[in-house]
């Protein structure tokens, strides 16, 4: 299948606890819809896999704030291995996007032994890139980011909310298809991340209901957390 690009979007995160979560939530009720892929209990568990170089450019790179910046990661959804997805997620002047290409379980089996699997002419160009930044440049698979997502979606303006919740890390790459693996928490007890994403405005209702002004603002990624307390 051939790689899929999203436009930019702007994208906001803060740093909220379960309660301010939970009044949320109810908040939503009603304005937003859940997302269709979430399960009976508006719910998905997400397990990535990130890349970096030798010189952990892309750590280096959140941590100052680079503009541009990039990051290559792998992904699937409630520890399934129907679907893998390769994503490149770029950062640039506030907004960002993605792009992404499916893999095969052999594909990413070689990825996360950081190998470089043999690849077509008709192989995604998603793909190729990885692999010449894994020759030229060393990269390698650094560390895994798990947590479990509650997402809320609104058509006009493109909107999507969710919040991050149990958001932990693992150093164990080579176990990133298991059903099970050592995860360490990376947030205080309690403290979870809320993202706004949306393309060109945001609605006046949803924004009213957020009330943005009362929450925390964060400018790293979960990456970042996850890189700098990783096990």
């Amino acid at each position: 299948m051939g790689p899929m690009e999203h436009p930019y979007r702007h994208e906001f995160k803060y740093l909220c606890s379960s309660a301010e979560l939970a009044v949320l939530r109810v908040r939503l009720f009603g304005l937003m819809q859940p997302d269709s892929h979430a399960g009976t209990d508006g719910m998905y568990r997400i397990r990535s896999l990130y890349f970096d170089d030798c010189q952990d450019t892309c750590l280096r790179e959140n941590e100052a704030g680079t503009d541009p910046r990039e990051k290559f990661r792998i992904r699937i959804y409630n520890g399934s291995r129907e679907r893998i997805s390769l994503e490149l997620k770029r950062k640039e002047r506030g907004m960002t996007r993605k792009r992404s290409c499916r893999l095969t379980e052999e594909q990413c089996r070689i990825l996360m032994e950081g190998r470089i699997p043999d690849l077509t002419p008709e192989a995604p160009a998603l793909l190729h890139r990885l692999c010449l930044l894994m020759r030229t440049r060393l990269m390698a698979p650094r560390v895994i980011v798990e947590y479990d997502r509650v997402p809320y979606v609104y058509p006009l303006g493109n909107v999507r909310i969710t919040m991050d919740e149990n958001i932990s890390s693992s150093s164990r790459t080579d176990l990133f298809l298991e059903e099970q693996i050592p995860l360490r928490p990376v947030l205080a007890a309690g403290q979870q991340i809320l993202e706004v994403k949306y393309d060109e405005y945001l609605p006046d209702q949803i924004y009213r209901t957020l009330q943005p002004g009362h929450l925390r603002p964060t400018a790293f990624s979960k990456y970042y957390l996850c890189r700098r307390f990783h096990l």
